[in-house]
């Protein structure tokens, strides 16, 4: 498969900078989402012979982009079980971890998969195909409440409930098994001028509730405190403000509540340190090549020296 086709890597030129492999050439990465193996490429131009990068991906349709490379080996899991996968091929320590999260150009192009309001297909939006409930499933057995919480959280819209109430109305008379009928059963509520934009969100407050997406990243950010040794780099990309916050928090404090734990002197006792205050953004030219990178929020942060055993013991 295309790889260029398939996924064009976002931010790529910052993203390999900040990964730090020109300066750990020999060292160990993970590419926690490998997708159509862009950013896996560039980590491998710049590897020695004795370098090992790790691919994570759990959507079935990534596998064909493998790489023919010995220092290469794709893992085909969700990410959030990457400590658990890496012990098994006997990696305790990274030197480096990229995220290149959300959906993939691919998956939203193509129209089977249930993720982009363009097409008519099957209402699935599961990364992986043969784990859990799809969104249909959603769709008909969650109850308004469950409904009107994920509209909230996930969605962000200003009136969950009237969406809510429209898709348990609607599933009365015919089941929601197609990304049309949930388009359909909610048309009425989208506002004038903004009907894309209100059905996107809905579509995604379905896909992060299908694929548990906020949990897993933050089992995979906690997951690098130990899998990192001091000096080694962590490197985000989000795509929307709930995952940025929590990447954001994360990095300045090492909690998802940036509650930053500090000891008797003052001072700020963190298992990583951001490399800068805001996000990295993708350039003009960037955007006008490749859409995608529009919303797109880099951020990078140092592995400190500091263990969570350590700031525990250390904090006022």
């Amino acid at each position: 498969m295309d790889q260029g086709a398939y996924h064009i890597p976002v931010l790529a030129d910052q993203c390999i900078e900040g990964i730090g492999v020109s300066t750990r050439a020999d060292g160990t990465f993970v590419d926690a989402t490998f997708g159509g193996g862009g950013h896996s490429q560039l980590i491998l131009n710049c590897l020695a012979p004795g370098g090992r990068l790790f691919g994570f991906d759990q959507d079935a349709d990534s596998h064909a982009n493998i790489l023919d490379d010995k220092r290469f080996k794709l893992i085909p899991e969700n990410f959030r079980h990457v400590r658990n996968f890496l012990r098994l091929e006997g990696v305790r320590s990274v030197d480096g971890l990229l995220g290149d999260l959300g959906v993939s150009s691919h998956q939203f192009d193509v129209g089977t998969r249930g993720f982009s309001i363009r097409f008519d297909a099957p209402l699935d939006m599961r990364m992986n195909q043969h784990v859990g409930p799809s969104a249909a499933d959603l769709a008909a057995d969650y109850s308004v409440e469950e409904l009107t919480r994920i509209m909230r959280q996930y969605g962000e819209l200003k009136r969950p409930d009237k969406v809510a109430y429209a898709i348990e109305a609607a599933r009365r008379n015919k089941a929601l098994t197609r990304t049309t009928d949930l388009i359909a059963a909610t048309a009425h509520l989208a506002p004038r001028g903004k009907e894309n934009q209100f059905h996107a969100q809905i579509f995604q407050a379905f896909r992060i509730e299908v694929n548990d997406e906020l949990g897993a990243l933050k089992t995979l950010l906690e997951s690098t405190i130990d899998l990192m040794p001091e000096g080694g780099r962590l490197v985000i990309i989000s795509y929307h403000s709930l995952e940025d916050r929590l990447v954001k928090h994360f990095m300045r404090s090492g909690n998802f509540e940036d509650n930053i734990q500090r000891n008797i002197k003052g001072q700020a006792l963190c298992p990583f340190e951001p490399l800068q205050r805001k996000a990295l953004v993708a350039g003009e030219k960037e955007q006008e090549l490749n859409p995608r990178s529009r919303s797109a929020r880099l951020r990078i942060a140092t592995r400190t020296a500091l263990s969570l055993e350590e700031i525990k013991s250390q904090a006022a």
